[in-house]
Formats: C-alpha cells, structure tokens, sequence
C-alpha cells in the first residue's frame, strides 16, 4: 500500500512564499499524474494543482500565476511552490494521485496557515 508523506508548510505573513513537498512510498511514481489538494476549516476538500505523467499542469483558477506544481521522478516526490499567498490559502495540504476514483491511503498532510 502506498504510504504518502507530506511536509514543509508552516506560518507565514500574507504575500510570502512556502514549498511544499509529497513522497510517495512507490517505486512505479512516474507512472501516475499527481495533484495537491487542501482542506480549509469547515470546507470540503479541493484539488489545487495536478501534473500529468509527462509534466502537463492545471490549476485551479484562484492560485493560477502564484503556485507552482513540479516533481521529481527519481525521488517519488511531487513539489508545490506557492508564492504571493494569501490568508484564503490557509488549509491543510495533501497530494495524492490524480484523475482517478481510486486514491491512494490519505497522509497527514501539511498544515499552512497565511497570518500577519
């Protein structure tokens, strides 16, 4: 079973900038498209980001021109840079696979919250 890990989030003031990174424990990762997804207080979970097997992205239109999805293949890690964030990005991170109905396993996720 795939076991996913994220880390990197934290407090920051609005307008500043945090990466955020996902490992996924498996060794076929180039071989499934990838999202980030974040669950703010009260409010269901939502996509953010994905990246496709081939490095194709889509993001949702509220963080278009200041989040950045990536990944690195070699070390089963999927990467979001967020920039210029705002106090409406606060939530808890998650990645898992994307275009799928069949998820892997929920990790913890990474708690980021945008503050002055």
């Amino acid at each position: 079973q795939v076991r996913l890990v994220e880390s990197g989030g934290g407090l920051v003031q609005p307008g500043g900038s945090l990466r955020v990174s996902c490992t996924a424990s498996t060794m076929r990762f180039n071989a499934f498209a990838m999202g980030w997804y974040r669950q703010a207080p009260g409010k269901e979970r939502e996509s953010v980001a994905t990246i496709g097997r081939l490095g194709n992205t889509k993001y949702i239109d509220s963080v278009k021109g200041r989040f950045t999805i990536s990944r690195n293949n070699m070390q089963q890690t999927v990467f979001l840079q967020m920039d210029r964030l705002k106090p409406e990005d606060t939530a808890i991170y998650y990645c898992n696979r994307a275009g799928t109905d069949s998820p892997w396993p929920w990790g913890q996720g990474t708690q980021v919250t945008v503050s002055s």
